[in-house]
Order: C-alpha cells, then structure tokens, then sequence
C-alpha cells in the first residue's frame, strides 16, 4: 500500500493545540486499528511535527487526513504528499 506523510506546521497557540491532542492520539490508535500502519510525532523544536500513514490512494490519504481533529480544528497548516521509498 502506498505511503503518505503530512507534514504539519502549527498555527493556534499551545493551550487551544492541547485540547486536541487526545483526540488526535485516539484517531491515530483508530489508523492503525485499520491496518494504515500510522505513527504521528512532533518536531523537537516546537510548532509542528509529522505523520506517516498507509493508504490506498491520494484521495483516500486525503479523506484520511480531514477526519484528523487537529486539522478539523484549525490547529495546523498541512502538506500532505506519497512516500515512494527508494531503499527500505
């Protein structure tokens, strides 16, 4: 299955980014209880991070990444793009 990243940069400050994060790791727990291979992080220098995911399409990545409650909240910017591995 093909391999997505979104690559988020936050834009809300920490405390309104905090009440989504339990959210956000429930939705991720459910990604992977699907089979999506998920694993979300944040960068060490704070104000964004990233996650990889598996799906079957561009169009079913990007329905994926709508249901994510940080973007459902407005607390990220995002890029989303395929991951083609070169060597694994």
């Amino acid at each position: 299955m093909p391999i997505f990243v979104k690559i988020e940069e936050g834009k809300v400050d920490k405390s309104t980014f905090d009440q989504y994060v339990p959210a956000h790791h429930t939705y991720v727990r459910e990604l992977i209880a699907r089979g999506h291979k998920a694993k979300s992080g944040y960068w060490a220098k704070r104000g964004g991070g990233m996650m990889i995911f598996e799906a079957e399409s561009m169009e079913q990545a990007q329905a994926i990444v709508a249901e994510d409650p940080l973007i459902k909240n407005g607390c990220v910017d995002y890029q989303l793009y395929e991951w083609r591995l070169v060597v694994e």
